[in-house]
């Protein structure tokens, strides 16, 4: 190999060595992999891992720092969604490599782990990390076969307007068990095409209800209170309960792993008509952390 073709080669190192995560998902999978030293930046919104708080925060899900992304001197900043795709299009702009992911599905979850690695050389530890993923989400399916019965479910991931659950919540509620009496909006990309009228949620009679809404508490008299609802089984046999946000509606390990854990108990208690306890006097019910 000739000096010349060397120096042509030494331009950029063979994988991104300095990587802004602008949303959770990215930042835990790549802590998950031994790669969280390659974190330069991070979301606002980021409490997993509770270490990578540490690292500059440049963006919330809607903005970004471009000139504190800029000055980091990132060479791969990670995404996701066309809700980001402005963000992206300014970075690549401004010379940045951008990727944005879009996933939605379990199984794009689990794709988005191993593209993760890939792109950063530790396609191996990836790979590991998405096998041990899909292990526990294959021991809650086979639990849920226990149950009694497969009791009907409202996921909730905002109250006004009342938008059903994005599709891996809807299908991780499928799988520990539950039936998600709104499947039908799942498929849908945006939050747009999953707003319910709360008189047409109350028809179908959900006997659970879950709620988890993005970066608010829920609050229980809010959700009796709806019109109709108070002949909503759910309400009438106190089957409400809450999921954290940061548990459940990042697309990646936390909803697979700790989500997935609260939702299957939860479903179990609703289809056993054995109600958890409030996480708190006056709160929804809930899984204690």
């Amino acid at each position: 190999m000739t000096d010349r073709f060397r120096a042509l080669l030494s331009s950029a190192p063979r994988y991104p060595q300095r990587i802004i995560c602008m949303t959770e998902e990215t930042t835990e999978t790549l802590y998950r992999i031994g790669a969280g030293d390659l974190v330069v930046g991070v979301s606002g919104f980021t409490v997993r891992p509770p270490e990578a708080r540490q690292k500059p925060r440049v963006s919330s899900f809607l903005d970004a720092n471009f000139e504190r992304i800029l000055e980091l001197k990132p060479d791969l900043v990670l995404g996701f969604s066309d809700l980001q795709a402005d963000l992206g299009r300014e970075l690549c702009k401004r010379g940045v490599p951008v990727y944005l992911f879009n996933q939605r599905s379990l199984a794009e979850i689990l794709q988005t782990v191993r593209v993760v690695g890939a792109l950063v050389g530790r396609a191996e530890p990836a790979e590991r990390l998405a096998d041990e993923l899909e292990a526990n989400l294959a021991r809650h399916a086979e639990a849920a076969e226990a149950l009694p019965r497969r009791p009907r479910v409202f996921f909730e991931e905002w109250h006004e307007p009342l938008i059903s659950g994005i599709r891996w919540c809807s299908e991780l509620v499928e799988l520990v068990g539950g039936e998600d009496v709104c499947r039908e909006s799942r498929l849908r990309q945006d939050a747009q095409g999953r707003i319910f009228a709360p008189e047409e949620v109350a028809r179908r009679d959900p006997e659970g209800v879950i709620a988890s809404w993005c970066g608010r508490k829920a609050r229980r008299e809010k959700i009796a209170a709806r019109p109709g609802w108070e002949r909503v089984t759910a309400v009438v046999e106190d089957q409400l309960y809450e999921v954290k946000s940061s548990l459940i509606l990042q697309p990646g390990p936390a909803a697979l792993s700790d989500g997935v854990a609260q939702l299957a108990r939860i479903v179990a208690a609703i289809a056993r008509r054995e109600p958890l306890p409030p996480l708190r006097p006056g709160d929804l019910r809930g899984v204690p952390r």
